[in-house]
């Protein structure tokens, strides 16, 4: 891995007042940047009680350092932490003394790419920083501590280092034709690719898991005005989210909200009432911007009213003919209170339907186990490391290499290069294979000072 030769500086804690601030300095050789600032020279891996001084002498601030020397070090160079009062000014002030001793400032993510590059951490664990602090749910929180100990990267190296096996059996086959098919089955590794596809296929269902850990599922309620949508979202969140009123039209622009279902971060997002006929200016561009959220929309909760009468549901069919049937959708029966009915799920074909009552809160948990169920969740599932579409989609291209190559068999080159494209695949996770202008996206959408 490359090293930098320039140091960078930036304030690690998040802008405002607190107690403590950090700023973060990394680079080469910083023992004597760190006794240009504080007027001792620092002791590896000890908290020093020092004052940070200005260049004419002056105390700047007084507070903690750290100092890191290479390689044991995030970024695997020499690492100081100035531990000083965080207020903004004083944190600007630190910043300002480290750059006039020759720091830069750093780029977002820049600490963290710099410990992949300096073999620190391999990327799934430079994202899995930068997935901790982003965290949405306390099981995300727990997933992206998995992935950032490495638990995702063994599985992957465990499959890497199996490919790598097979790739060398066949190279080594194909210089020895005369041996061939006779030589693979001796080494037994047409047995052994079916145990790495059939890893694979289990690594890749634990990933989907994790990418819906981390970026949760969009829900979108849909219906006719007042029909219970905005009650049925302050239902769901336990909030006055949305206001509700018995005035038809009352939402005119989309409320969104977040929250947990069995620990997966589920974003609903409320909607103006379907109508066909608008005169109504801003409820018109409402609707609009309705069937905008629709199209973007992982499911659909489609609300309807109990005992409804023939021409609501003439109308209820004008909006369902609208919408891609390729979007998972609920129907929900809503105010069973007012028709007589009690909380049910029914399953017809084509589709699930629950009767609830939003107002009342009856059936609402029924309708949390069944957006669970939707989004593939399955019982034990938090045990997961947190994983991004990159790495499901790296994962399935792997699959999808493995799967061919065993459809190969009788021609060892074409063997050979599934075998490579799987190998460079499942490389992209974990940074082996990785292009530097991915590498700029990951990293530039880090915070600053990590």
């Amino acid at each position: 891995m490359r090293r930098q030769t320039d140091v960078i500086a930036a304030v690690a804690t998040a802008p405002g007042r607190g107690g403590v601030g950090i700023v973060r300095v990394s680079g080469p050789s910083l023992a004597d940047f760190a006794e240009a600032l504080s007027g001792r020279t620092p002791k590896p891996r000890h908290a020093g009680f020092v004052r940070f001084r200005a260049e004419n002498g002056e105390t700047i601030d007084e507070g903690i350092l750290l100092y890191f020397p290479a390689p044991a070090s995030f970024t695997g160079e020499d690492v100081l932490e100035l531990q000083g009062h965080g207020g903004p000014v004083v944190m600007q002030l630190l910043l300002a003394r480290c750059l006039e001793l020759g720091a830069r400032h750093a780029e977002p993510g820049e600490f963290s790419r710099r410990g992949f590059l300096n073999g620190r951490m391999d990327l799934a664990q430079a994202e899995a920083v930068a997935d901790l602090i982003e965290a949405s749910t306390a099981a995300a929180a727990r997933s992206a501590v998995r992935s950032l100990t490495g638990k995702f990267s063994d599985q992957i190296n465990r499959l890497k280092d199996e490919l790598i096996d097979l790739r060398m059996l066949v190279e080594a086959t194909l210089d020895f034709p005369e041996e061939e098919i006779d030589f693979l089955e001796r080494s037994r590794a047409f047995e052994r690719l079916a145990k790495v596809s059939e890893g694979l296929r289990e690594v890749l269902a634990g990933a989907q898991q994790g990418r819906l850990l981390r970026d949760g599922m969009r829900v979108v309620l849909v219906g006719r005005p007042n029909v219970g949508k905005s009650s049925l979202l302050n239902a769901l969140t336990g909030d006055e989210s949305a206001i509700v009123t018995e005035i038809a039209g009352t939402t005119r622009d989309t409320v969104r909200e977040t929250i947990q279902v069995h620990g997966i971060p589920v974003h609903i997002v409320d909607t103006a009432g379907l109508r066909e006929s608008v005169a109504d200016e801003v409820e018109r561009i409402g609707i609009e911007r309705t069937w905008s959220e629709i199209g973007r929309a992982d499911v659909i909760l489609r609300l309807v009213e109990a005992g409804r009468d023939g021409s609501e549901a003439e109308a209820e069919a004008g909006i369902d003919a609208r919408i891609d049937v390729a979007i998972p959708r609920v129907i929900v029966v809503n105010k069973i209170d007012l028709a007589g009915l009690g909380p049910a799920r029914e399953a017809f074909d084509g589709g699930v339907r629950i009767l609830l009552s939003a107002r009342k809160g009856e059936g609402v948990d029924l309708l949390r186990d069944e957006l669970a169920r939707i989004a593939g969740w399955r019982s034990g599932a938090e045990d997961v490391p947190l994983a991004r579409e990159r790495h499901v989609h790296a994962l399935q291209m792997t699959l999808e290499h493995v799967e061919r190559a065993e459809l190969r068999l009788d021609a060892l080159e074409l063997f050979a290069e599934e075998l490579r494209l799987a190998h460079e695949s499942l490389g992209e996770i974990t940074g082996e294979f990785t292009p530097d202008d991915l590498l700029g996206v990951i990293f530039s959408r880090f915070c600053i000072g990590k």
